[in-house]
């Protein structure tokens, strides 16, 4: 399927089928989303795969008893990781063990240490979770080029969530994704058009 096409009919899933996605498709989403872009290839999520159907139902009432909690194959849960300082410190081993000297990189890191170093507790976490969206989308836009649906969600309690998945502190629930096979259909995508979405450098002043 073309790119243009996988946009153009991917849309967000209102409830799904309960059949469950097979284990390889699945693998290949997680790889997809593995590969998002991040700045500076920090990687500031984890994403939780929730596949057992009493977790989903238990979740459900922390996402306002949507019905894509339950009918879906998996859950997918975006978490942003505050712990940014243990990201660049993973990265730099692995830059390492696959071939960079680490002279050679010490720039790069010390500029990303000190980016982290100049972000308070609220900074990192807006940042982490700009980040995360990142992610998410190679999900939905993955979803549809396997042969599947997703829906992406931020109608749910974190807090909830958090207490009911046990996740440590570092990891705050920021956006959702269940995937399966949709039930329902979709709708005629509606989109502002191009001259409300797009300005020309030559219409600024600058």
């Amino acid at each position: 399927m073309d790119f243009d096409k996988i946009v153009m009919e991917r849309y967000a899933t209102k409830l799904f089928d309960g059949r469950k996605i097979p284990e390889d498709k699945l693998n290949r989403l997680l790889e997809i989303i593995r590969y998002s872009a991040s700045s500076f290839n920090i990687q500031p999520w984890k994403i939780i795969v929730v596949k057992d159907q009493k977790l989903k139902e238990k979740l459900q009432p922390a996402t306002w008893n949507q019905q894509q909690i339950p009918t879906c194959s998996h859950l997918l849960v975006f978490c942003a990781d505050t712990e940014i300082a243990g990201n660049i410190d993973r990265l730099e081993k692995l830059m390492i063990e696959n071939g960079a000297d680490k002279e050679s990189i010490k720039g790069y890191i010390d500029m990303m240490k000190g980016f982290e170093n100049g972000l308070n507790a609220e900074q990192k976490l807006s940042w982490a979770q700009r980040q995360t969206f990142l992610a998410l989308g190679n999900a939905l836009n993955g979803a549809k080029f396997l042969g599947f649906d997703s829906c992406p969600m931020e109608g749910f309690n974190p807090k909830e969530y958090s207490r009911i998945l046990n996740l440590p502190k570092n990891l705050v629930p920021t956006a959702l994704c269940p995937i399966g096979y949709a039930k329902d259909k979709a709708k005629d995508k509606l989109r502002f058009a191009e001259k409300d979405v797009f300005i020309e450098d030559s219409k600024l002043k600058w």
